[in-house]
C-alpha cells in the first residue's frame, strides 16, 4: 500500500460512542461530543467496513483530508477526523491510506482500496462513488506567486498564463472546459505545484481555498485572490455498492454537522476559505 499505514484500535471508546460518550480523536487531543444513533445492525458495519477495519483514503497537504502540524507533528483535517469518528462509531479498527492527490484517493475507492474519504461531491465523482449530502461549503480561488501581474480569476484567462490544477482533479476538470486562452499545466502532487510556483514555472494554482492558503505559506510572498471561481461542496464519500450502510452513514454524517463536530474538525485543521454567502 501507499505511504502511511496506521491502525487503531478503539473498542472501549466505541462502545461509549454508542452510548452518547465523549471521546477523544486520534493524535488531536481534542475531545468530540457523540450521540447515540440507535442500534447498529451487523450489515450497517459490513457494508461500511467489510474487511473489518475502516480505510480512509486521505492525501497530505489538504486541512478538508489530512494535514501535520509543523510544531507538534500531530495528524488533523477533516477526511482524518471524520475517519476516525466512524471508526468508532462502526466499533472497528482505522487504517489511514495516504496518496499523492485526490484523484488517485478517488481511484482508490473505486478500487474498493479504501472504504472512506471527504471531498468534493462533483456530478461526475458520483457516477463512480457516493456521496452523503454536502457538510461544508468551500470557495474556489487562485494562488499567485509574489509580484504577479494577476489580480482576480478574470485576469488568468490569458494567452501565455500557465494555470497549475492538481492532475485529475474536478478543477482540471471545469477549468478545462472554462478557460479558453490560459494554458492548464497538471501537476502531480502539492509539493510539486509549490516547488513550480517558486521556480517561476507556474503563473497561478487553482483549486479550493482551503487548499490555496495552505500552499501560500510555503510559497513567500504569494498571495490568494480574493475573488472565487466557484464552490466545492464537501461530503463523505464511499464506494459504491454498500447501500446497506447509506442511511446510517448519512445520520452520521447530519449528526456530526449537527453537533458542531465538523466546525471544530475544520478549526483544528487550520481551514480557510469556507463560503460566506452560498
Amino acid at each position: 500500500m501507499r505511504a502511511l499505514h496506521r491502525i487503531l484500535w478503539l473498542g472501549l471508546c466505541a462502545a461509549l460512542l454508542g452510548l452518547g460518550g465523549c471521546v477523544r480523536t486520534w493524535e488531536t487531543g481534542a475531545a468530540v461530543q457523540t450521540a447515540p444513533l440507535g442500534q447498529l445492525a451487523p450489515e450497517v458495519q459490513q457494508a461500511l467496513a467489510p474487511t473489518g477495519v475502516l480505510r480512509v483514503g486521505v492525501y497530505l497537504g489538504s486541512p478538508t483530508s489530512w494535514v501535520r502540524d509543523a510544531r507538534t507533528g500531530a495528524s488533523q483535517g477533516v477526511a482524518f477526523e471524520l475517519g476516525h469518528a466512524l471508526g468508532l462509531a462502526l466499533g472497528v479498527p482505522v487504517q489511514v491510506v495516504s496518496y499523492p492527490r485526490v484523484a488517485e484517493v478517488i481511484e482508490g475507492l473505486k478500487r474498493a482500496e479504501v472504504d472512506m474519504t471527504f471531498t468534493n461531491a462533483t456530478a461526475a465523482r458520483a457516477k463512480d462513488v457516493d456521496f452523503t449530502p454536502p457538510l461544508i461549503q468551500l470557495e474556489l480561488g487562485v494562488l499567485v506567486p509574489a509580484n504577479s501581474r494577476l489580480q482576480s480569476f478574470t485576469d488568468v484567462d490569458r494567452a501565455g498564463v500557465r494555470l497549475g490544477v492538481s492532475q485529475g482533479s474536478s478543477s482540471q476538470g471545469v477549468l478545462g472546459e472554462r478557460l479558453k486562452l490560459a494554458r492548464l499545466v497538471p501537476v502531480a502532487s502539492l509539493d510539486v505545484a509549490q516547488q513550480l510556483l517558486q521556480r517561476g514555472e507556474l503563473d497561478a494554482f487553482a483549486t479550493n481555498k482551503g487548499i490555496l492558503f495552505e500552499l501560500s505559506e510555503q510559497v513567500p510572498g504569494s498571495q490568494v485572490l480574493t475573488d472565487r471561481w466557484g464552490l466545492e461542496n464537501l461530503a463523505i464519500a464511499i464506494p459504491k455498492g454498500r447501500e446497506a450502510g447509506r442511511a446510517y452513514l448519512n445520520e452520521f454524517a447530519q449528526a456530526r454537522v449537527r453537533q458542531g463536530d465538523v466546525k471544530r474538525m475544520s478549526e483544528r485543521a487550520g481551514l480557510r476559505g469556507l463560503a460566506q454567502n452560498p
